[in-house]
């Protein structure tokens, strides 16, 4: 799935995303800034998550429920990681080893540690409003 959006698109990106991804684990892969959680917050609404959805930069996971209180996701952001055996220590496993969405931003700092079974969103920027963005 390819396809160019603006923030007003943003809700039926993602739900696109959801309808067209195999996996429930997603990879952003994208510059500081393209809007990552954005897109991310998005995913959280469409799911049921209510709009509760923000960057856990400084705590590195956050924890999402659905709105009647079941556990919807996790969503991660590794930006600040010095060393990928970090996300060992936060417990990673336990968290991919789970039945629900996780949501990760800088996988590349995690790479060894990966589930397989993940789908990768890339989102480049085209100009100020408009953005590509390609899931495999």
């Amino acid at each position: 799935m390819q396809l160019l959006y603006s923030l007003d698109q943003i809700d039926s990106v993602a739900k696109g995303i959801i309808e067209n991804t195999a996996f429930k684990t997603l990879c952003f892969h994208a510059d500081m800034g393209a809007g990552k959680t954005t897109l991310i917050k998005a995913l959280v609404e469409e799911l049921g998550g209510g709009s509760v959805a923000n960057s856990p930069t400084f705590g590195i996971v956050n924890e999402y429920h659905k709105e009647d209180g079941e556990l919807l996701g996790y969503h991660f952001d590794f930006y600040r990681l010095e060393d990928e055996t970090e996300a060992l220590d936060l417990g990673l496993e336990d968290y991919l080893n789970q039945d629900v969405w996780v949501f990760i931003e800088w996988p590349e700092k995690i790479e060894s540690f990966l589930p397989v079974k993940a789908s990768n969103i890339t989102i480049d920027i085209i100009d100020p409003i408009t953005r590509s963005l390609e899931l495999d």
